[in-house]
C-alpha cells in the first residue's frame, strides 16, 4: 500500500536474529488516535518471544495494517501516520481492551532459517469496524447500527457472519444485552473475537479480547463461558484465568470443540476421541529446534555419580555468612562449569558447516535452561566468566524469573556457547539431553538425594547426584569430554579445588 501525501509507513523492524516475521497480537492504538515519538502501538509474537513495539513518527493513525493473529513480514508497513495538521479525524471511538499484562511468551530455542515462507493461520471471523473505521483494505467502514435498530431494509441485523457480513435474522428481535457497563454483546468490538455472538435469549458469549487468554484457557481445557470477567465491561483478564486454573478443577470443566466428534483439537477429555494438539507455535519452533540439532549434531552423552554433601556444605557457610546476597547451588555449578571450560575451551564452540570449520568462543554465554508456562527456554548470561560467585548468582536469578515472566527481549535468548541444565527440579536422576544447537555441549545436573556412599573406606550417607555431559563429537574426543567431566566433579566432591582456577 502507497502511503498517502503527508503520511509516513512505519515498517515492520527487524526484532532479532532470524526472526523474518511476527504475528500481530494485541494493538495498543485504534485509527484516530495521537501518538508520541517512541510510543508503544501493538504488541506481536515473534518465534522468540512477544515483543512491544514503538513507533518513531509521531502524529494521528490512519491506518493499522493487519488485524490480530495476522502475520506480518519484517519490512512491510504496520501502522500509518499523518501528521496532525494534515491527518483526517475519522472520528473513531475508543475501545476498551485489556492488556495482556505478563503473559508474554519466549520461545528460547529460537528459530531456523525459513525463508520466507509464511505460516498459515486458522481463519479468524471478520468484525464490525468501529463507525468511520479503515478496513483491512483502507477503506472506510459504514457506522454500525445500534444493537437491536432495524437496517434499512427495516430489519434486524443478527450475528456476522464468517464473512463479515450480517446473517439474517429469524426474527425482530432485540439482541440480548451484555454484562453491566458493556454494550450489547453483538456489538463489542474485539481484536480477537473468535466467538460468534450468542443467539438471542441463548448464553452469553464470554467477552475474551487478549488472544494470549483464549491461548492459555485452550491449553488448560478451561471453558472461558464458565467464567466472569473481572474486566471493563465483563472482559475475561489473565487474572480470572490463573484463578480458575488454581481453583480446583471439576470433573467435567473441559470445554467442547464443536465439529470435532471424533478428533478434539486441543485438550480433550477422556473418552474414545483421540487428542489432536496442533503442532504450531513455540511447540513447532522447539520441535524444529530439537529436530535440526539431532539431525546435524553426532552427541555423545556421558555421565557419573558425585558426593555433593561438600558443595552444599560451602553453600551454607557462604549464605551464612552474607545472608542478604544469598548463593544458589545453580550458581556454583555454573561457577564449575566455567572453571572447566577454562580448562578445556574445546566444549565452549559451535562447528560451522557452511565454512567446515570448528569456532571457539573468546566468552562463555551461559544459557541456563527454564522450564515455564509456554515451554521450554535458554536465556543466555553473556560473558559469565567475567563476574563474580555472587555477581553470577544475582544474574541467573534476575534471568531465569525473567524468563518466566516472560519479560525477556529476543536478545536474550540466543547466542548462546554452553547451556546448564538442571533437570533434578523435576525429581529425575539422570537425562540424555538434546543439544541447545548450534552450541556443543550441555552440561546436565539431576536431584540431590541422600545415598550410602563409601567415605575414607567406611560406609556413610551423603548427598549424591548424577551430572552428564552431552557434547557434540565433532569438536572433540572422549578424553576433552571426560576430562571436563572428571573437573566438575572433582569440584563438586571438593570445592577447595575451585580456588586454584578462580
Amino acid at each position: 500500500m502507497t502511503a498517502a501525501i503527508g503520511t509516513r509507513d512505519f515498517l515492520l523492524p527487524d526484532l532479532g536474529e532470524g526472526l523474518s516475521e511476527a504475528e500481530i497480537v494485541e494493538w495498543r492504538v485504534a485509527v484516530g488516535d495521537v501518538v508520541t515519538v517512541d510510543q508503544t502501538v501493538v504488541e506481536v509474537e515473534t518465534a522468540k518471544a512477544v515483543v512491544d513495539v514503538p513507533c518513531p513518527y509521531a502524529g494521528r493513525v490512519v491506518a493499522l495494517h493487519g488485524a490480530a493473529g495476522e502475520v506480518r513480514p519484517v519490512g512491510q508497513p504496520l501502522i500509518t501516520i499523518a501528521p496532525l495538521d494534515d491527518a483526517p479525524d475519522p472520528h473513531a471511538t475508543y475501545r476498551e481492551e485489556e492488556r495482556a499484562g505478563s503473559g508474554n511468551v519466549l520461545i528460547g530455542y529460537g528459530t531456523g532459517h525459513g525463508g520466507s515462507g509464511r505460516r498459515r493461520r486458522r481463519p479468524r471471523l471478520a468484525l464490525a469496524p468501529e463507525p468511520g473505521a479503515p478496513n483491512a483494505a483502507g477503506l472506510a467502514s459504514s457506522p454500525a447500527p445500534e444493537p437491536g435498530a432495524p437496517n434499512a431494509a427495516g430489519r434486524v441485523p443478527g450475528p456476522a457472519s464468517a464473512s463479515g457480513s450480517p446473517a439474517p435474522a429469524a426474527s425482530p428481535a432485540p439482541a440480548s444485552p451484555g454484562p453491566a457497563g458493556s454494550p450489547a454483546l453483538g456489538g463489542v468490538r474485539s481484536a480477537d473475537r473468535t466467538a460468534e455472538p450468542a443467539p438471542t435469549g441463548g448464553p452469553a458469549a464470554p467477552l475474551v479480547i487478549s488472544p494470549i487468554v483464549r491461548r492459555l484457557a485452550k491449553e488448560h481445557g478451561i471453558d472461558l463461558a464458565s467464567l466472569r470477567g473481572t474486566g471493563p465491561g465483563g472482559v475475561i483478564r489473565r487474572a480470572d484465568l490463573d484463578a480458575a486454573v488454581a481453583a480446583p478443577a471439576p470433573a467435567a470443566r473441559l470445554a467442547a470443540v464443536p465439529d470435532a466428534p471424533v478428533a478434539h483439537v486441543g485438550l480433550a477429555p477422556a473418552g474414545d476421541g483421540d487428542t489432536v494438539i496442533p503442532l504450531t507455535g513455540i511447540r513447532k519452533v522447539i520441535a524444529d529446534k530439537l529436530s535440526r540439532s539431532r539431525r546435524e549434531i553426532p552427541e555423545v552423552t556421558i555421565w557419573v555419580d558425585v558426593d555433593a554433601t561438600g558443595l552444599l556444605e560451602t553453600r551454607a557457610a557462604i549464605n551464612a555468612a552474607t545472608p542478604d546476597a544469598p548463593v544458589s547451588i545453580l550458581a556454583l555449578l555454573a561457577r564449575i562449569c566455567l572453571s572447566g571450560l577454562r580448562r578445556y575451551p574445546q566444549l565452549n564452540a559451535h562447528v560451522d558447516t557452511e565454512g567446515q570449520r570448528i569456532v571457539q568462543s573468546a566468552g562463555v554465554h551461559l544459557g541456563i535452561a527454564a522450564q515455564t508456562d509456554r515451554g521450554l527456554v535458554v536465556p543466555v548470561v553473556r560473558d559469565a566468566q567475567r563476574l563474580t560467585t555472587r555477581e553470577l548468582a544475582a544474574a541467573l536469578a534476575e534471568t531465569t524469573a525473567a524468563a518466566r515472566a516472560g519479560t525477556l527481549p529476543p536478545a536474550r535468548l540466543t547466542g548462546g556457547t554452553f547451556t546448564l541444565n538442571n533437570y533434578g527440579v523435576f525429581g529425575v536422576d539422570g537425562s540424555t539431553p538434546i543439544i541447545n544447537h548450534p552450541e556443543a555441549a550441555l552440561l546436565g545436573v539431576g536431584r540431590i538425594v541422600d545415598k550410602p556412599w563409601v567415605v575414607d573406606g567406611q560406609l556413610a550417607v551423603r548427598k549424591v547426584t548424577q551430572i552428564s555431559l552431552t557434547f557434540d563429537h565433532r569438536v572433540c574426543d572422549g578424553g576433552v569430554a571426560g576430562g571436563f567431566l572428571r573437573h566438575v566433579a572433582d569440584c563438586v566432591e571438593q570445592p577447595a579445588l575451585l580456588v586454584a582456577n578462580v
